[in-house]
């Protein structure tokens, strides 16, 4: 998982020789904070596209509260009356969006009808440069062809780039044209303002609901049970959680 930058102002003289006392209570709050970060994730298998800092932040789980409900104007593949929905919060440069995209693909197969894929924006300019282009071109490819041209675009675009701000952007037109769009309207689309707005909303609404970083995904059923998600969790682990949410949806 790819965590949102924060500054790290520079620490004077002062400061300095506090830190020289504080360093030894600073590991004991460490210590605490990853035993119960490990009993938290008692039963679940690590992954490397998890990032071992979310591990500290474990006892005070984000709320999700907040998160929009899922309408007809959302990016969704599959069933739109499936009783589980994941809310992907996606950056299309981030490597480990790369690796949990394939994997939720993967879970789509697995579940048929029960289950549906929701994709939200949640660009990381300040680690990706290129992720909001790359998010505005896929609303591009929305505009012409609808969410199946959505999703056949996005799922190109982590077919091909190598991530951490890897992909030209002069392949994004090649791909539109793969994918059977006009180049000539969707290179226009790019040069507008088209999509700005919905990628600004959807990154705020990821960031009021509770992400921290990419990728950012919630489970919900259609009881009104939601399940976060931090990271790129392995297929069994996102598994469990979609056989929970269904077990919820119909009780």
């Amino acid at each position: 998982m790819e965590e949102i930058p924060k500054e790290s102002p520079e620490a004077t003289p002062k400061e300095k020789k506090q830190k020289d006392w504080l360093l030894p209570a600073s590991i004991v709050v460490a210590a605490l904070l990853v035993s119960v970060s490990l009993i938290y994730n008692a039963g679940k298998k690590p992954d490397t596209a998890v990032n071992q800092a979310n591990l500290g932040a474990a006892a005070n789980a984000p709320s999700v509260t907040s998160v929009p409900p899922v309408t007809s104007a959302d990016h969704i593949e599959g069933n739109p009356n499936a009783p589980v929905k994941i809310i992907e919060y996606s950056d299309l440069e981030c490597p480990f969006c790369k690796e949990f995209h394939a994997t939720l693909n993967a879970v789509l197969s697995v579940y048929g009808d029960q289950v549906a894929l929701v994709y939200r924006h949640f660009p990381l300019a300040q680690l990706h440069s290129k992720a909001p282009a790359e998010a505005q071109a896929a609303e591009c490819a929305y505009k012409q062809g609808g969410n199946t041209a959505f999703f056949n675009f996005i799922n190109q675009v982590f077919t091909v780039t190598p991530s951490n701000n890897g992909l030209d952007p002069t392949e994004l037109p090649k791909i539109a044209g793969q994918i059977g769009l006009d180049v000539s309207q969707f290179t226009a689309c790019q040069a507008s303002d088209y999509g700005k707005a919905l990628i600004q909303k959807e990154y705020n609404d990821a960031i009021n609901a509770g992400g921290q970083g990419t990728p950012y995904s919630i489970v919900v059923n259609s009881a009104g049970q939601k399940y976060p998600i931090d990271g790129a969790l392995p297929i069994a682990n996102v598994e469990s959680i979609i056989n929970q949410a269904l077990k919820g949806a119909n009780s």
